[in-house]
């Protein structure tokens, strides 16, 4: 579920949901609407998993 990995995202990376959603997909409200039950679209999680694979902390 794309929450979770987002929900995990934020956690380790320290980000602010609404900074994760403007950089993501260039909607702040993005994380709160998906908490609220919004249904992502296929592009949409695609988008966002790329974005999360791009700026994930590399161990040093």
């Amino acid at each position: 579920m794309l929450l979770r990995k987002i929900e995990k995202f934020l956690r380790e990376s320290g980000m602010p949901p609404s900074l994760f959603g403007r950089m993501a997909a260039n909607d702040p409200r993005l994380v709160g609407d998906l908490r609220n039950g919004r249904t992502p679209r296929a592009a949409l999680e695609s988008r966002v998993e790329h974005f999360m694979n791009l700026h994930r902390r590399t161990p040093s």
